[in-house]
């Protein structure tokens, strides 16, 4: 991917080696996508549905009781450049991915307010809960930020086989998804309707993860049009909406696929919802919840 280094964003507290959390498993509103391979490997350890696992964390994250923890401020020990080039990366993106939800919006007569970045080692506290680093990156609608530990784009290039810079940017891009949602309206929506039926618990989450990857896909169309991508891009993208699919994760963990037990849904589903918005730009075609195939 093309980008520069203009510095951290304004938008970004940088929380790592301040500690913050109580070193427990995180919860909150929706998991993260490192968190989904952890709860299934433990689900089908304790023989458990996975998806009482889910209902426990969103159940946290609809409390208000976690400290907001440390705020901003320089990380306690000196970044090793690597990881100062990461902040450089990460800044740029969600710079770059905010100001095309601002225009958006702008069209639609409509104000997008910026989500915060939080960067973390190893544990933190949000509005959500506690977290640490093996939940992955996540949104917290409770408080408009993102958390994310560095080492989570490690993980990605070696556990999930997703390399490259765009797959990063495709993780960031998909949790500011979930701040589109949040601002929107539609978050809230959908837990009405969870709470209202609770058999449709799994297929609105699997709608919910899959408008946020259409909207990952919106923004890669932003940068697109104006020659940001490079050759492998768009497959790099694809490549981590596919290591994070459902029945890729199911497979790994327990050699079967079960899709009554999906949150996020399919490799393919994962792929197709980030290619439309990739492709048309435009968020009307985003629409999962009116969608009659996924």
């Amino acid at each position: 991917m093309r980008w520069e280094r203009r510095g951290t964003s304004q938008n970004i507290e940088d929380r790592r080696g301040a500690g913050g959390g109580g070193g427990g498993r995180g919860s909150r509103g929706k998991l993260g996508l490192g968190a989904t391979l952890l709860v299934l490997l433990v689900a089908y350890v304790l023989k458990v549905d996975p998806q009482t696992l889910f209902g426990a964390a969103e159940a946290v994250s609809g409390t208000s009781g976690a400290g907001a923890g440390s705020t901003g401020g320089a990380p306690a020990t000196p970044p090793s450049a690597e990881e100062d080039e990461q902040v450089q990366f990460v800044s740029f993106v969600l710079d770059d991915a905010q100001a095309t939800w601002q225009r958006l919006f702008q069209a639609r007569g409509q104000q997008y307010q910026d989500a915060r970045l939080v960067l973390f080692t190893d544990a933190v506290s949000s509005r959500c809960g506690e977290a640490d680093a093996g939940t992955g990156p996540f949104y917290c609608p409770g408080d408009n930020k993102v958390y994310i530990d560095l080492s989570f784009f490690r993980d990605l290039r070696s556990r999930f086989r997703a390399p490259g810079d765009f797959a990063q940017a495709y993780v960031l891009a998909h949790e500011i998804g979930h701040h589109v949602q949040t601002l929107l309206g539609t978050s809230a929506q959908i837990r009405q309707a969870q709470r209202a039926d609770p058999s449709r618990r799994n297929d609105l989450q699997v709608r919910m993860e899959l408008q946020a990857d259409c909207y990952a896909g919106i923004w890669a169309h932003a940068t697109a049009q104006r020659n940001l991508l490079e050759i492998g891009d768009l497959e790099e993208g694809l490549a981590a909406a596919a290591a994070v699919g459902d029945d890729r994760l199911q497979q790994e963990a327990n050699g079967r696929v079960e899709p009554e037990r999906w949150t996020h849904g399919s490799s393919e589903m994962r792929q197709r919802w980030f290619t439309r918005g990739y492709q048309t730009g435009d968020m009307a075609q985003c629409d999962t919840l009116q969608a009659a195939a996924l």
